[in-house]
């Protein structure tokens, strides 16, 4: 299983980027596979992880929208990614097998409905 954290300073301060690398640190076990780092001045979410749809590098996380507009660190399943893919291939170019990159382009078709739409 995939492993991921975060640090949110809500009062603005800046997070060093080695907090999150630290935090990754003590669970390595967790994500074998690659890991990835998302830092925003005062946010900062890491993932380790543990490949198991698709097991190439462009299903890495972070894992950013085609249009850059938003970016997902994700550790879960998705049971029905493959009808919402089919679904939603009418309006959106999949680069990858993952469910992860359905998850995003759900989000940016349905916004938070997206969640009435996943098993």
């Amino acid at each position: 299983m995939c492993g991921i954290c975060g640090i949110i300073h809500f009062d603005g301060s800046n997070i060093a980027k080695n907090e999150i690398k630290v935090m990754m640190s003590k669970m390595k076990h967790r994500g074998p596979d690659s890991d990835g780092i998302f830092h925003d001045k005062n946010i900062g979410f890491g993932h380790l992880r543990l490949s198991i749809i698709d097991l190439t590098p462009s299903a890495d996380q972070p894992m950013y929208s085609e249009d850059n507009r938003y970016v997902i660190v994700y550790n879960g399943e998705i049971y029905n990614y493959l009808e919402l893919k089919q679904l939603l291939s009418n309006t959106f170019t999949f680069k990858t097998k993952s469910d992860t990159e359905v998850l995003i382009n759900a989000y940016r078709y349905w916004n938070k409905e997206c969640l009435n739409h996943f098993n």
